[in-house]
């Protein structure tokens, strides 16, 4: 078994479970609601299926996303955010607030 990591502050250690583009984009578009593989894929412009598949499996295992699965023809599965995912979310919600408040200025630094 790998040795458990120390994180040396609250940010390292919520970078470590939301870190890169889609995660975060991901605990938005599923804190609008339940949502099937397909919308999500739509709803992520630019991402592909192993990303999106890759990123779920990885946000389940942190506990953040439930995957449900019906058995039925044909299968359905449905992604929704656990407790643990809505509180991130809501603790990311300033950040979004502040990247709001600041896109124009942030969108002409990075053209």
């Amino acid at each position: 078994m790998g040795r458990q990591r120390t994180f040396v502050c609250g940010l390292d250690a919520a970078f470590a479970v939301v870190g890169g583009k889609w995660k975060a984009l991901l605990l938005w578009e599923l804190a609008q609601g339940v949502r099937r593989f397909g919308e999500l894929r739509r709803a992520l412009e630019g991402i592909s299926e192993k990303m999106l598949i890759q990123q779920l499996r990885e946000m389940e295992h942190d506990g953040l996303v439930h995957r449900e699965v019906y058995r039925e023809v044909p299968p359905r599965v449905e992604y929704s955010l656990t407790a643990f995912g809505r509180s991130l979310n809501a603790a990311m919600e300033p950040l979004g607030a502040w990247g709001d408040e600041h896109k124009a200025r942030i969108e002409e630094l990075h053209s």
